[in-house]
């Protein structure tokens, strides 16, 4: 088979979510396949052992749903998220199945093999989605908002990877994913409780109280909403308030802290990625200011590894 088939294949494997994704040579994502994974009612996440545990059982099904896309194709290289971050020290054992399973992937197919970061995937598949692909080469911002990151992070051209990435603030305590799965789970939501929360957030009519943030220049505390979620909901028992009050609290300290990214890198442009980000209440507060993908490329995903494995690849196979 040629090289004008060739496609790129890569694996994700978060704390919560098992997913991989197929593009082509052009740089579209032409398969994209993911799965929660389960965590018992009540619970606030997994635990390393358990995620490593359903993501090797996932896996197969993966692969199963990205059979007939491969039909016919060369797989040129496979990607994989190896690690949380681009940082030294960075790990978690949950990847380990990603990594492996594209290794395992790589070598069948006589395939290469490239190795990349988590959030550097978020990033990739926001700008992908959100189409600002031409930041690559370009100095940018972007936030990383999820329930394991909340982080601002300085985005450069890389030597190595297709940027780098410095993180210049973000959270002092609890991610804001954290803080909104902490009041869910509070409530009775089912974990991961993002998209149920917004729903009743988007059905409260009422008026929001504005509770004091917590910024200080690029930083910011979160830990106080989920002391206060949890007094508002054993006072009232309106989980719509509570929802709405939570994702206000959220979105509005998101915004303190891109006014401030502003004022210290004037005219910076500025992507948003992470499930967080997913929110439609947070993209209306935060759309003036930068640019969001769709829902799909927001939460975890591995169609930004495998947008990242074509541009090593081809980088590394010019004409």
């Amino acid at each position: 088979m040629s090289e004008e088939n060739g496609v790129f294949l890569a694996f994700d494997t978060s704390n919560y979510t098992t997913s991989c994704a197929v593009c082509d040579l052009g740089g579209r994502v032409i398969a994209s396949k993911k799965k929660l994974l389960p965590v018992k009612e009540g619970e606030r996440g997994l635990r390393q052992s358990d995620a490593l545990f359903h993501h090797t059982a996932a896996l197969p099904e993966m692969t199963d749903g990205i059979r007939e896309t491969l039909c016919g194709k060369t797989v040129l290289a496979v990607g994989a998220s190896e690690r949380p971050r681009d940082a030294d020290g960075s790990y978690m054992p949950c990847f380990l199945a990603g990594k492996s399973a594209a290794h395992a992937a790589a070598t069948s197919c006589g395939a290469e093999y490239f190795g990349f970061s988590h959030q550097c995937g978020h990033i990739a598949a926001a700008l992908y989605s959100a189409g600002r692909e031409e930041l690559y080469g370009k100095e940018f911002a972007a936030f990383h908002v999820s329930g394991g990151t909340t982080d601002i992070l300085l985005c450069r051209p890389g030597r190595q990877h297709p940027f780098e990435v410095t993180r210049i603030g973000g959270t002092l305590d609890i991610n804001a994913g954290q803080a909104i799965d902490r009041a869910g789970v509070t409530m009775g939501l089912r974990f991961p409780c993002g998209p149920e929360l917004e729903k009743l957030a988007d059905a409260y009519e009422g008026e929001i109280p504005k509770l004091r943030l917590s910024v200080h220049g690029l930083e910011c505390n979160l830990s106080g909403i989920e002391n206060k979620a949890l007094e508002m909901y054993r006072s009232c028992g309106d989980r719509c308030a509570v929802a709405a009050t939570v994702i206000d609290f959220v979105s509005r300290t998101l915004e303190a802290l891109t006014k401030e990214l502003l004022t210290r890198y004037p005219d910076i442009p500025i992507v948003y990625a992470g499930g967080v980000m997913s929110c439609g209440i947070i993209k209306q507060r935060l759309g003036a200011y930068g640019s969001f993908s769709e829902p799909e490329f927001s939460s975890d995903n591995a169609a930004g590894v495998a947008l990242m494995t074509r541009r090593e690849y081809l980088k590394d196979h010019k004409a």
